[in-house]
């Protein structure tokens, strides 16, 4: 018993640091817990460089694993001679990438229900949702200047994982002065205290924040499965912060079940997060004051993720920030597979594009990569070796210039020097 409950410690804390940031609190960094008071200092180091190179994550079988693609160009890699046309070279890698996320057919331009609309922050604030085929509506904040006039050029924000399905949203948004005290620890840890998504709307933006699959409005509800594995949980006072930790950790437990539920409907995860990130964007384009020449994404982590896919897949983004995601599928393989949830994952695509390359696919069109060099979600030298790879892509497109990643000090984060940065890549290719 004691080993089995070691083991289920251990996945949790897995999952939970997937894609972003664990709860205020729990640890310390992103990668691995702190065990027996080892420093945090010393724990950070652990991104540099794998720990052991004669060793991985999945034991003798690691070089194996590796071996499958290395030492040799994925087929659809742009780096490859025969691709010299970028624009032929997109069309065929993204319908290959299309095959393999089967993203499902959830319609497009949902109608939008405005539920409530306000001032706040020097910010017009509407709550808006809108009905997908399946699930409970998809709940969405959308900012812009008060004293806006005409069209505005328009940013799709992504909301983290942070192991916190329990929020969505509301994660880079505020709304009024009186945030819940989970969120405000939250934006104050790993956002330097500011609700992104609000300070991008102020430098002249419409921003549209949607929840996630399944995040915030769009989480599995304790309601609505079998009674043996809720965990004797329910969903009564669901913003309390003692319920909101118990329903992210029960969250964190069911995440591999609605992997394989997903892998077994003949579609993967990142095939959802593109179909109804594509639906948001619809809806930001639907608007009369958005310019749709003008459209940016951007995220952290699980929003970083979701900025790869969507960046690389639509061409209507016409600039893109990826924040604390970007890595190889080599680093996945042998070093950080265990940070990193079910969501990232597309079978057999890493036969045809490393994972810098599906941003990649939106050559030359602008795109920044944020990274920290003390993010223990992926190390250093895969994180430089991904950043080689879209320097290649964007040097070989002829678009240079439409390229840039920089990596700043410290642990996995998107603060305001970042945010900066970001906000000022944006206004430089969008206005």
């Amino acid at each position: 018993m004691k080993n089995k409950s070691k083991r289920r410690e251990f996945l949790k804390i897995s999952s939970l640091t997937g894609l972003g940031l664990l709860a205020p609190g729990s640890w310390h960094t992103f990668a691995e817990p702190l065990i027996d008071g080892e420093s945090n200092q010393n724990h950070e180091k652990t991104n540099m460089n794998p720990e052991d190179k004669n060793t991985s994550l999945i034991g003798l079988y690691g070089p194996w694993a590796v071996s499958l693609t290395e030492g040799k160009l994925p087929s659809l890699s742009f780096r490859r001679s025969e691709f010299t046309n970028v624009d032929d070279w997109r069309k065929k890698a993204r319908e290959r990438m299309a095959e393999r996320l089967a993203a499902p057919n959830i319609g497009a331009h949902p109608e939008v229900t405005v539920n409530k609309k306000y001032e706040y922050d020097d910010l017009i604030i509407e709550e808006v949702s809108w009905q997908l085929p399946y699930g409970r509506p998809t709940e969405a904040i959308i900012l812009k200047p008060k004293n806006a006039k005409g069209k505005l050029p328009g940013i799709l924000a992504f909301h983290d994982h942070g192991g916190n399905k329990y929020f969505g949203n509301r994660k880079i948004t505020r709304t009024s002065d009186h945030g819940h005290p989970v969120l405000q620890d939250y934006q104050r840890e790993y956002y330097g205290g500011f609700a992104w998504a609000n300070e991008i709307a102020k430098r002249g933006y419409v921003v549209i924040v949607p929840d996630a699959f399944p995040f915030g409005s769009r989480r599995v509800l304790l309601a609505d499965v079998p009674e043996h594995l809720r965990n004797g949980l329910n969903d009564l006072e669901p913003e309390k912060p003692e319920n909101i930790e118990a329903y992210n950790q029960w969250a964190s437990d069911h995440e591999h079940i609605m992997a394989k539920s997903l892998f077994s409907a003949g579609t993967t995860w990142p095939g959802v997060f593109l179909a109804e990130d594509q639906r948001a964007l619809d809806v930001l384009c639907d608007r009369g004051d958005v310019d749709t020449a003008r459209i940016g994404c951007a995220g952290l982590s699980g929003g970083g993720m979701r900025t790869v896919f969507m960046g690389g897949m639509d061409e209507r983004i016409k600039c893109a920030v990826c924040v604390g995601f970007m890595t190889t599928w080599k680093d996945f393989i042998l070093n950080k597979s265990f940070t990193h949830t079910w969501m990232t994952y597309v079978p057999v695509s890493p036969n045809e594009l490393d994972f810098p390359e599906i941003l990649g696919m939106r050559a030359p069109l602008p795109t920044l990569v944020l990274n920290d060099t003390h993010d223990g979600l992926y190390t250093l030298p895969e994180m430089q070796r991904a950043d080689a790879i879209m320097r290649e892509v964007y040097a070989k497109a002829k678009a240079a210039d439409k390229y840039k990643c920089s990596f700043h000090p410290g642990p996995h984060k998107f603060d305001a020097t970042m945010q900066k940065e970001a906000f000022d890549w944006f206004d430089q290719w969008l206005k």
